[in-house]
């Protein structure tokens, strides 16, 4: 047989079947056929698919990017540039993300280091520094 149940298609997946009823209802997979019964039959094909946005996933590209690139897909005559595109914006805002971090990351160590982790928290350097109105620069941290 062709076609999947619901049921079928999430457990060969790895998808739950609410994901597969969310993906229809976001456009990335199309709406399937209709038993008499009212179940849902999915050509095994969607398999394929369901790969692709676990790997987009897997990746970072968020639901609205992977619906663009599965519309790229479904035109193989158009110019891979808008794919190129799509990957380097990707890695643009991944090494943003990554900034960030390590941003975050200096300021926690700069933090940690106001404190010996001795005594009440009555004197604790750190929610001293948290509690403070304005903001100020977190010793050894890269901005201060």
């Amino acid at each position: 047989m062709s076609d999947l149940k619901i049921g079928a298609l999430a457990r060969r997946s790895g998808l739950s079947v609410e994901a597969l009823r969310y993906y229809e209802r976001r456009g990335l997979i199309p709406p399937p056929a209709r038993l008499p019964s009212g179940y849902r039959v999915f050509p095994v094909e969607t398999l394929d698919r369901l790969a692709f946005i676990k790997r987009s996933k897997e990746l970072g590209f968020t639901l609205d990017e992977i619906r663009d690139l599965l519309e790229l897909q479904a035109h193989p005559e158009a110019d891979s540039a808008g794919v190129k595109q799509r990957v380097e914006a990707r890695i643009d805002e991944i090494e943003r993300k990554i900034e960030d971090l390590q941003r975050i990351q200096q300021a926690l160590r700069g933090l940690s280091s106001l404190c010996s982790g001795q005594g009440s928290t009555a004197n604790c350097p750190i929610l001293a520094f948290l509690e403070q109105d304005e903001p100020a620069d977190v010793p050894g941290s890269r901005e201060s």
